[in-house]
């Protein structure tokens, strides 16, 4: 499906992902949704342990259609623009920590790798370090850390709790991040689970994980103020 759909899409004339009214992949309107300042945006409660999340929009619309259509519909070169979006996030966060910054994504499944053709959350991450690189010029690192250790029911219709539990030591720490500064890093916070389940995971390998970094947050969270306590563990 990954592999069909970039071919679909350099061969044939594209609408925008976000609006499917402008052509190109993305047009600038769209663009400038995911290219907007980073804010602390916590769910309301925040699960124990969550990091520090920050993410620079609100998962509707136009942004949540870009998502979707990188994540579900195989549009992989939608990972350079959610990359800026990601990057713009992950500099916020860093500036919580004052160390070289590693990114660890949270993992897909081997099965939902299989059935969109690629791993989104991985790619992203990418594109967010090169990002940041080329335009910030700060040195970011990517790590696939993190794996699966056993198989989680599908998100969708889960409450807070339900969510908390399905994911509740579901994932491992496969390489040394011992010592390690590490932003968590997603396309989108929903209830914060699944952040929380990779930061308990990183710490358990022995990483410090103060802060997580996402494109897009979900209405059902407000933003809140840099400063404020969300009783996150470093």
């Amino acid at each position: 499906m990954g592999l069909l759909a970039a071919a679909l899409d350099l061969l044939l004339p594209q609408r925008c992902a976000g609006c499917g009214d402008a052509d190109g992949l993305v047009c600038p309107v769209c663009a400038a949704l995911l290219g907007g300042p980073a804010r602390v945006c916590p769910p309301r409660p925040a699960p124990p342990g969550l990091p520090r999340p920050w993410a620079v929009a609100p998962y509707t619309g136009a942004v949540r259609q870009v998502i979707l259509a990188h994540k579900e519909r195989g549009r992989t070169g939608l990972a350079r623009p959610l990359g800026v979006g990601l990057a713009a996030a992950v500099l916020a966060a860093a500036g919580d920590t004052g160390c070289p910054v590693l990114l660890v994504p949270v993992p897909s499944s081997r099965a939902s790798m299989r059935r969109r053709g690629h791993d989104p959350t991985l790619r992203i991450a990418w594109a967010a370090a090169r990002e940041a690189a080329v335009r910030w010029g700060v040195a970011v690192s990517v790590s696939r850390a993190l794996a699966q250790r056993r198989g989680v029911a599908d998100q969708a219709g889960l409450t807070a709790a339900e969510r908390a539990a399905n994911l509740a030591g579901a994932l491992t720490v496969r390489r040394d991040v011992r010592g390690a500064t590490v932003i968590v890093v997603d396309d989108v916070i929903t209830t914060g689970a699944t952040l929380a389940e990779a930061a308990r995971a990183l710490r358990a390998g022995g990483a410090r994980v103060p802060a997580a970094a996402v494109v897009a947050a979900t209405r059902r969270y407000g933003d809140a103020p840099a400063s404020r306590d969300l009783g996150h563990v470093p």
